[in-house]
């Protein structure tokens, strides 16, 4: 027999049939299963149980119960079980983070196509003109593409805690309040978009989410909604 013939003669498998080769689908079927099975399910809760949190949140404070640092967390101030934050607040800003059990609701309130409106007051350094702050109004462009359309105003100094540790100022520099509204929730979003028109963000109060506000809570503390 020739050594064309031997490389060409198919090896029997043990069951005396032909091996086949393996189907090039097999792999991917198997990966679409695994996301189908990874895949997070909301939790669903009666209105007779669900639960709603509203919390004034300090600085300098995770928004989430564990942390291996050491430093402060949810849990140093909210003691109810199974609530979870609708969305996240940086350590560095404060004010109102939402948390409940209902899992429909707090999709709601953080998936992108929700457009849930989130307020914020901004202490930015710098004196914005209506011209500065039309470019928000229009939407800017950052890394990760041009933000929606926001709601701008500028206003009074609101009558707030004082931060612990306080902003530092530069004395030579003035500063202004903004409220903005957006219905978008990236990655320090704000902060970006006013440093984008060049005027960086000092301070950043979350006023309201939805329909839910701060109201007259106090910083570091919470209550349930009504």
């Amino acid at each position: 027999m020739s050594s064309d013939n031997r490389r060409s003669k198919t090896t029997p498998s043990p069951s005396g049939n032909s091996a086949k080769p393996k189907s090039k689908y097999r792999h991917t079927k198997g990966k679409s299963d695994q996301r189908k099975k990874t895949s997070p399910r909301v939790k669903r809760v009666s209105l007779a149980d669900r639960k709603i949190v509203l919390f004034n949140k300090p600085f300098d404070v995770l928004s989430q119960f564990t942390d291996g640092d050491g430093r402060q967390t949810l849990a140093d101030f909210i003691d109810v079980k199974e609530v979870y934050a609708a969305g996240r607040l940086d350590r560095d800003s404060e004010g109102l983070l939402l948390l409940t059990n209902d899992g429909i609701l707090q999709a709601k309130l953080t998936q992108p196509n929700s457009k849930s409106p989130k307020t914020y007051w901004v202490q930015v350094e710098g004196a914005p003109t209506e011209e500065d702050l039309d470019k928000l109004r229009h939407g800017v462009q950052l890394k990760d593409g041009n933000t929606l359309p926001a709601t701008v105003q500028i206003m009074p100094e609101p009558q707030v805690w004082p931060r612990n540790p306080p902003v530092r100022f530069r004395a030579a520099i003035p500063t202004t309040w903004l409220s903005i509204t957006i219905i978008e929730g990236r990655n320090r979003q704000v902060r970006r978009m006013t440093a984008n028109i060049g005027f960086p963000t000092l301070r950043l109060i979350r006023y309201s989410i939805g329909q839910y506000s701060l109201g007259d809570l106090a910083n570091g503390q919470w209550k349930f909604a009504n």
